[in-house]
């Protein structure tokens, strides 16, 4: 059969699929730290519910909570995806998109799930920079605008240590030189240790954060593939969080089977280390709720033999039941599907006191569920180093009445001015949400 009509077939199968399978859960079923877990229900085509990306009508921005406000900080960027504040107030974001991978492209299910991340905005080139973004005046709009650090390979998470800024691209941990107030460096960065990278790279993105005393780095690495269909030899060294000597770069697991972390910050009060983690796709759309969680050292979180704990997933060959045994429980879900990416702290926060202790999570939003989850920023309640009661929407809107979507929210961040920054990859801006 030809090629492209056995893709448009596939297509229309998927869309009667999004028709016949749908959620029977709401999304609040699915969050919390005991979330509902129906039965799998694993469709011959998977559900694929888009939300076309179309970006910000004129004058358009989304719905801040009760007692805060939004506005542009920066427009006109290039699928802005991740955020990072210096010292001196500076913010660095970096400006991304998925690198080359051609072996994921692979087969009809890889050329159709291609289409479907490009109608969902993913699909243009990545700029492959960082760029520095300052509001010298404190009005709350970035007046300068400078290209950091270019020629990068699908950069995402970055932090400073001293004056050593590292920059985690698609395939390698790099070191830069920083000076406090450049706008740009010129130096070629060296590298501290390679990730997992090439052709296949199904989860690119890598971040990174520095330990309090600065001696060890965290970078965390997605898997690659939904459930390791592309065999688990593919996955050495993925779906974990690597702790990383700052000093030889010397490498070690620190936890595993974490099908996808993004988000890592250091809760405050306990000290411990949380992630925002995507889980599975493609057995319904009730299943499996993404989630956030506390990472212990040498910790197993399931990824692909279960999923929250020891949910065991049929699909997986060879089953483990030995490591399924161990595997840990997320401590909160956060919905299934909604792609929940972005976590920072609100420490620092001058929001109001709704938003003075808990998490800030950027949910960009499903693909795989029907109706839609995510597109939001929501803040998790914690009490004592723990989540406790249900999230609070902090920004909405971010789809219009069509359900296609004016932006897409990523990276959140706690500015110097106790402000908090979003980066929306499809609306091209950073917001910035204050109090009123």
């Amino acid at each position: 059969m030809h090629k492209t009509r056995l893709a448009l077939l596939i297509m229309l199968a998927g869309t009667l699929a999004a028709c016949g399978e749908s959620s029977t859960l709401q999304v609040s079923d699915g969050t919390g730290p005991s979330p509902k877990l129906p039965q799998p229900n694993k469709t011959l085509i998977p559900t694929v519910n888009i939300a076309p990306a179309i970006g910000w009508p004129e004058g358009a921005k989304p719905t801040a909570a009760a007692g805060t406000q939004v506005a542009a900080f920066a427009e006109g960027l290039d699928h802005p995806r991740w955020l990072y504040v210096l010292p001196n107030g500076d913010v660095l974001v970096a400006e991304t998109n998925a690198p080359p991978k051609p072996d994921d492209a692979k087969g009809i299910r890889g050329w159709v799930m291609e289409k479907v991340m490009g109608r969902a905005g993913a699909g243009v080139p990545s700029p492959n920079r960082i760029t520095l973004l300052r509001d010298a005046d404190h009005d709350g709009v970035a007046e300068t605008r400078t290209v950091f650090l270019e020629n990068l390979n699908s950069p995402f998470g970055m932090t400073l240590v001293g004056n050593d800024l590292y920059v985690a691209d698609s395939d390698k941990l790099l070191r830069f030189a920083y000076q406090p107030g450049e706008t740009a460096i010129k130096t070629q960065g060296t590298t501290v240790v390679d990730l997992p990278g090439g052709p296949l790279n199904h989860h690119w993105t890598k971040n990174v954060v520095a330990s309090k005393d600065g001696s060890k780095l965290y970078v965390s690495v997605g898997s690659n593939s939904n459930v390791g269909e592309n065999g688990l030899e593919a996955e050495q060294g993925r779906a974990a969080i690597w702790e990383v000597d700052r000093a030889t770069g010397q490498h070690r697991i620190f936890a595993s089977g974490l099908r996808n972390p993004n988000g890592m910050a250091w809760e405050p009060q306990s000290g411990k280390l949380w992630t925002a983690v995507n889980e599975r796709d493609e057995i319904g759309s009730d299943l499996v709720p993404d989630y956030i969680t506390s990472v212990k050292d040498g910790g197993f979180y399931g990824w692909p033999f279960s999923y929250y704990g020891q949910h065991v997933d049929v699909r997986v060959t060879p089953q483990n039941p030995e490591l399924v045994a161990k595997a840990i429980a997320p401590d909160y879900a956060v919905g299934p599907h909604t792609a929940s990416l972005g976590l920072t702290f609100a420490e620092g926060s001058k929001l109001p006191a709704t938003f003075s202790n808990g998490a800030f999570i950027g949910q960009h939003g499903s693909w795989n569920r029907k109706p839609h989850s995510g597109y939001k920023v929501i803040f998790v309640p914690f009490e004592g180093g723990q989540p406790k009661g249900q999230p609070v929407d902090v920004l909405t809107g971010f789809l219009d009445k069509d359900e296609k979507a004016m932006g897409r929210p990523v990276g959140v961040v706690i500015d110097q001015q106790g402000d908090l920054l979003v980066a929306d990859d499809v609306g091209n801006k950073v917001w910035r949400v204050s109090a009123k």
